[in-house]
């Protein structure tokens, strides 16, 4: 039996959709102009969407629209506007990151097949059941996973009947998709917004190791391991380039569709893959495929590499020495290829329509016999002769005309009810009631009942969904006159002493690795029991395994979990959690969701947004509402080493011992001037710090009212060269913040001279 793979496609805009049609995509995603991760995309309007589908399914194709954003509190009234009229559409799915979006479209909008989107970062086994637990149907795994991890997830799927999605070509992001805050904190403009202004691709001073664009890494290509990837049980192939153009599309997914075709009928990959080289790239790799991370992924150039491929193909057929003249003619040739590429798309995509449907309703009415409604529908002039391009049908009332001297079913009445009936999929082009007779009735709900009907008859069959409007939340106070706790979060066993010092909660934060088998934080933990788990937002295949043998071994009576994995194995043993700063917490539908569906205790409220959009969230009752109000900044995290292209590394390649013994940092310096320290501590991900530490003192008169707790990061992290302030010292000056000494600020000020709490006043 051939296995049933599906090739799904970006598309940007209209062209970009329809080139993605043409080429043989099995169902493309795209956005509209708002709630979509891709802002820089051209993107399309409401009724291009409509268009779109109609279009894609007459060509077996499915349309996913991307909400794949954080969503703010203001934001869903006008986004309940939008599922409103979407459920009246023939939608395939929407892709989705914000967890409180999740809910309401599971609560709300059942009808709306949901997918995950790759920024909620799906990497581990716990994952996949909390999805699906919240009404996801398929997840979209990380980008950093390898051929093993991705085949123990499926398996996983499989048993929670999820579909898994692997991205299988384009850019690569150095980060982690969902926990890179680079330009949010630096431009704000947020990733998680769909505004990354790509500070990975950016130009920086010259590093040691004399790269210029240390972060920049090759274009993601899974070409060549399509057979291992569907045996490892992947059910969707997504190609990534929503800000592509239509020649790319369909280059890129012309090439896929053979690929993935000739494998099935052969069981031989039957395509070279060169195409692929002559729209834009940043040369190939499938590093984290393989599970091999080397320098090989990296790339000093963050624009198209097509024409230096050009050339090395060149170089290779005729020998190294070859003349300027011959490397012109081979970019010359390059070009020629190019426009014959985008000529033959357009040739390809210009019989392509989404033009409305024109609608002809025909009403007429006969004492005794019921009012009948004959509905024609036309497709665009030039499909006026294909098969189906016109149809007609006939639509009756249940009841026949009778006649009546008060109510009248005349043309008045029936263009009241119909003149606008005309949507996204339909131009109304004529209302004819010349057949109605004066005089004659029925009962108006009838009338009625025949406009539904209609709607449905125009929706392919599927009956109009009523229109939603969510309930109005309710804002649970805290519990009267409690004033805020101050909390803190150490990682180096000899913090654990600080317990002697205060009496606020104390977190412990695990590693994002260990070794295989690892107990000694299960001997630590349950020697310190004052300590709370804090589990940090990545744990992969192992280093799950540890994480949850932790939580399993100890049972403790509260964790702190970044990572959703944990948060859904803490509710099945039982054990109270709150959802950390890392799930980017932005409003009260997610609050709601982590309560109802996993019995969350409570959350820490997400650093991106401001004191306006933080007031609005509505506390759920019986649940705690934290913030983190000292910390250092993370621009992010990656699976791939930073050391590498910055100060150089003595190891080819990334393996085990690298995450568990490596504890180098450094910085770089971007064109500008702006430094960010490269960190890594043992058994932690590289990740990239901003160099202003965030302090947020304010927030303390401006809404303590709010928020049960503050808390403050006494881990060292992304201090880089700095000399770190006494601990002690901070904790005494922020419990002086808290218990009313004004001049405390003041003094974590001097503590504290780089900082900053910009995202605080400018939000999302």
């Amino acid at each position: 039996m051939k296995p049933k793979i599906e090739l799904l496609a970006p598309g940007g805009d209209i062209d970009a959709i329809k080139a993605a049609i043409i080429a043989g995509a099995d169902a493309v995603y795209c956005g509209l102009d708002s709630f979509n991760a891709r802002n820089r995309a051209a993107n399309i309007s409401f009724d291009e969407l409509v268009g779109a589908i109609r279009l894609a399914h007459q060509y077996d194709c499915q349309i996913f629209l991307t909400l794949n954003i954080v969503i703010l509190e203001h934001e869903f009234k006008s986004l309940v506007k939008l599922l409103n009229r979407l459920v009246n559409t023939t939608l395939d799915g929407v892709i989705v990151q914000d967890i409180g979006l999740l809910y309401v479209l599971r609560e709300y909008f059942p009808t709306l097949d949901i997918h995950a989107s790759t920024q909620l970062t799906t990497h581990n086994a716990g994952q996949i059941p909390f999805l699906k637990q919240l009404g996801a149907s398929r997840v979209n795994l990380s980008r950093e996973l390898n051929l093993r991890e991705i085949t123990a997830l499926a398996k996983v799927g499989q048993q929670h009947d999820t579909l898994l999605e692997v991205f299988v070509h384009g850019s690569l992001c150095i980060a982690f998709s969902g926990l890179c805050y680079s330009t949010s904190a630096s431009a704000g403009n947020s990733g998680n917004r769909g505004r990354c202004s790509q500070a990975c691709r950016e130009e920086y001073e010259t590093t040691e190791s004399g790269n210029n664009f240390p972060l920049n890494i090759k274009d993601n290509s899974a070409f060549f391991d399509l057979p291992a990837l569907i045996n490892a049980g992947v059910y969707s192939f997504k190609v990534e380039g929503r800000i592509k153009g239509a020649n790319y599309v369909h280059t890129v997914i012309d090439s896929f569709r053979k690929q993935i075709d000739g494998y099935i009928e052969t069981g031989e990959l039957t395509q070279d893959g060169e195409r692929l080289y002559k729209v834009f790239n940043r040369d190939f790799t499938n590093a984290f495929l393989r599970g091999d991370l080397n320098q090989s992924m990296f790339i000093d150039n963050p624009r198209d590499h097509s024409k230096q491929h050009a050339v090395e193909k060149f170089k290779a057929s005729q020998g190294d020495a070859i003349s300027v003249v011959q490397i012109f003619d081979a970019k010359q040739q390059l070009h020629a290829d190019k426009q014959q590429i985008n000529a033959s798309v357009d040739e390809k995509i210009a019989h392509l329509s989404i033009d409305k449907i024109k609608l002809t309703l025909q009403f007429a009415s006969e004492q005794g016999q019921p009012l009948t409604l004959t509905v024609t529908t036309a497709q665009n002039d030039h499909l006026i002769n294909a098969d189906n391009a016109t149809k007609t049908t006939v639509l009756t009332s249940q009841s026949p005309m009778q006649p009546s001297e008060k109510l009248s079913v005349d043309q008045e009445a029936i263009e009241k009810r119909f003149k606008n009936i005309a949507n996204a999929n339909y131009e109304l082009v004529a209302l004819d009631t010349a057949a109605l007779t004066d005089g004659l009735s029925i009962p108006y709900r009838e009338v009625t009942q025949l406009k539904n009907d209609l709607l449905a008859y125009l929706n392919e069959g599927i009956a109009t969904v009523p229109e939603v409007t969510l309930p109005k939340l309710e804002h649970h106070p805290k519990p009267s006159g409690q004033a805020p706790s101050l909390s803190m979060l150490i990682c180096d066993p000899a913090d654990a002493a600080l317990a002697n010092v205060t009496d606020g909660d104390i977190y412990f934060k695990l590693p994002d690795a260990y070794k295989r088998g690892c107990t000694k934080y299960v001997d630590f933990l349950l020697e310190n029991p004052r300590l709370i788990p804090w589990f940090p937002a990545v744990l992969i295949g192992k280093d799950f395994d540890v994480a949850l043998n932790i939580l399993e071994q100890i049972k403790p009576p509260l964790i702190v979990t970044n990572n959703t994995g944990i948060a859904y194995h803490a509710q099945r043993l039982g054990i109270n959690w709150i959802a950390g700063p890392l799930l980017n917490t932005t409003n009260s539908y997610v609050l709601l969701s982590l309560q109802q569906n996993f019995d969350c205790r409570g959350a820490f409220i997400s650093n991106e947004i401001s004191k306006q959009q933080i007031r609005h969230i509505a506390r759920p009752k019986n649940f705690k509402m934290l913030y983190s109000i000292y910390h250092p900044i993370l621009l992010m995290a990656s699976r791939q080493c930073f050391f590498q292209q910055s100060v150089g590394c003595e190891k080819p390649r990334i393996d085990n011992g690298c995450m568990l013994s490596c504890d180098k940092s450094t910085s770089i310096k971007n064109l500008k001037g702006d430094s960010f320290a490269i960190d890594k501590q043992k058994a932690g991900y590289p990740s990239i710090y901003n160099q202003d530490q965030f302090l947020n003192t304010e927030i303390i008169d401006d809404l303590s009212d709010l928020f049960d707790g503050f808390m403050i990061d006494l881990t060292d992290i992304g201090a880089g060269d700095r000399q770190s302030p006494d601990k002690i010292t901070l904790i005494k000056q922020f419990e002086a913040l808290l218990s009313g000494q004004s001049e405390a600020s003041q003094v974590l000020a001097s503590l504290v001279p780089e900082s900053t709490y910009q995202q605080y006043q400018n939000g999302l």
